[in-house]
């Protein structure tokens, strides 16, 4: 009986190691490691064809395998070449918007400014003939300077704009009087009773007023979708210091001779939020970034928006003429009260009345005539547009792992036929939550929680002043960047870049807290400032190591 169980215990013994044999057999052989390796576009010059002992692996398990270190190092560099493709093409779409509109937005601002500039130096002309022609520099330099503000200029808009009523004031008290002669000094005089005279009407507040707030929103919101653009590049294209990782969910399969096999989902879940738990961490600055976006895009909407001011200026500034006009007796007289009488010139008055030069009121566009732009549409439906695109964005750096995993490329949604770091079957570890802290307990990706990566930081911070800087705008304040060159001076906006700069600009961020923005001093780390004013160059720099730079908002 014993003797029978014996036979029996052999017979057994010799089917499993004839099973097991032939399963090894099978195992060793690299064949398909080779195919899919050489499809890789890698030479197969030292690759085995037949597994070999793993104790050279630093990456992969270090049984017997069909990689050599070579090739685990090969295998290393393409996991980390896989995975900034795979970020790059998750965020594809969400960096072309920003790209695209940005484009559309410029686009169509400057070429208001362009259109808003030709109507009134025709209807001027036509009306006004001669005189105007005379004294065109006077609004030429009115469009050059708000061109200049919206593509980032050193532009004070309020100071801009009551020089230009001044200088208006001027020569048109001349042409009223042009029987009289008028020093510099005199006329200097007769500029410092702009306010006090109101020769135009309530026309100057009012267009003030309108004009800082529309000019405000649209350069404001123009610059936050180039920041948007330039975080989301700079952030896709950031370095994984979880290359081991990669390396061991995507390509250890192949050592171990199974170079079809996927990744079990919670198994990728794990490797990408490690991979990206410093990008995850950008997602709340993103989504204020995003609101404070939306913020002003409803300015871009409202009554008083960019489109609505810009189009009908040239009638504002006719009828604030013709108020003018209407009132010259009153005003020359107590401009000669306050400044003295002047001088006769010996010339009389021209045949021709200077009412008669001035009798002309402008009609506003009607719907058909407004003028048409690059952009091929009107403000409100880019607007639209641009929104819907923004509220898609919102949480997308947090999402980003998930919509990696999620996409199929890499798991086998079949949990007992997948990779689960170190061989097929089922991946028992819980999946971790996203963020830097959370990664602690990651057990696939080392992270190291007390470093934060300096470059996704610098973005933060970067949005953090565009954030703040949206809020003023949304208020209709306008943050104030000192720049050194001003020797101190914090006088004017925008970057200080000189002519010939568009809207584009390049910038660094460095972290420092930044507080909601009110009509208080603020104190954040931000200093706009021109290094290049090349074509399409408009700097906003916010140092990593430069100390803190004072910003200052300013009702308009």
């Amino acid at each position: 009986m014993y003797a029978m169980w014996r036979l029996q215990v052999a017979l057994c013994t010799l089917s499993v190691l004839s099973l097991s044999s032939g399963g090894e057999s099978k195992a060793r052989s690299c064949s398909e490691v080779r195919q899919a390796y050489n499809a890789k576009g890698f030479s197969l010059v030292n690759v085995p064809h037949q597994e070999i002992s793993g104790e050279h692996l630093r990456v992969c398990p270090q049984g017997y395998t069909c990689c050599t270190s070579e090739m685990e190092d090969k295998l290393n560099q393409q996991s980390k070449l896989e995975f900034e493709k795979l970020v790059e093409e998750s965020s594809h779409k969400m960096r072309t918007t920003f790209v695209s509109r940005h484009k559309k937005f410029d686009e169509f601002f400057l070429e208001l400014l362009d259109n808003s500039e030709k109507s009134l130096n025709s209807m001027f002309t036509r009306t006004y003939g001669k005189l105007y022609m005379q004294n065109s520099e006077v609004f030429q330099d009115l469009f050059t300077e708000l061109k200049r503000y919206y593509t980032g200029g050193n532009v004070n808009l309020e100071e801009m704009l009551n020089d230009f009523w001044s200088r208006l004031l001027e020569r048109m008290f001349q042409l009223l009087n042009s029987q009289y002669h008028f020093t510099d000094d005199y006329l200097e005089c007769v500029s410092k009773y702009t306010d006090q005279l109101k020769p135009f009407g309530d026309i100057p507040r009012k267009l003030k007023a309108q004009v800082t707030r529309a000019f405000i929103a649209a350069r404001t919101f123009v610059q936050g979708l180039m920041v948007g653009r330039e975080v989301a590049n700079r952030v896709a294209k950031v370095t994984p210091a979880c290359v081991k990782a990669l390396t061991r969910m995507l390509y250890c399969p192949y050592c171990r001779g199974m170079p079809g096999l996927k990744s079990c989902p919670n198994y990728c879940h794990n490797v990408m939020r490690g991979c990206l738990a410093n990008q995850a961490d950008l997602d709340s600055e993103w989504n204020l970034f995003i609101d404070a976006m939306l913020l002003v895009a409803d300015r871009l909407q409202g009554p008083s928006n960019i489109e609505a001011v810009i189009q009908p200026i040239d009638i504002k500034i006719s009828d604030a003429i013709m108020t003018m006009q209407d009132n010259s007796m009153q005003v020359s007289a107590k401009v000669f009260q306050g400044c003295g009488q002047p001088k006769p010139s010996g010339i009389g008055r021209s045949v021709r009345g200077i009412s008669d030069v001035f009798s002309g009121r402008f009609r506003p566009y009607t719907p058909e005539e407004r003028p048409t732009t690059a952009a091929g549409t009107s403000l409100d439906r880019l607007v639209i547009d641009i929104k819907e695109k923004l509220k898609e964005s919102k949480r997308f750096w947090s999402n980003l792992p998930d919509d990696i995993c999620a996409k199929g490329k890499l798991t086998e949604p079949d949990e007992e036929q997948c990779w689960n770091s170190h061989t097929k079957g089922r991946y028992f570890p819980e999946v971790v939550k996203e963020g830097l802290t959370n990664q602690v307990n990651n057990p696939e990706v080392e992270v190291d929680i007390t470093r934060p990566d300096t470059l996704i930081r610098q973005q933060i911070m970067a949005l953090r002043v565009m954030t703040n800087k949206l809020k003023n705008a949304y208020n209709g304040n306008d943050i104030y960047f000192q720049d050194s060159s001003d020797e101190g001076s914090s006088s004017g906006s925008g970057s200080g870049c000189s002519d010939g700069c568009t809207t584009e600009y390049i910038f660094v961020g460095t972290e420092a807290p930044v507080i909601g923005a009110d009509r208080s001093d603020e104190r954040a780390a931000a200093a706009g400032k021109s290094v290049s004013c090349g074509p399409s160059v408009l700097l906003l720099t916010v140092a990593l190591t430069l100390p803190l730079w004072a910003m200052q908002t300013q009702w308009r």
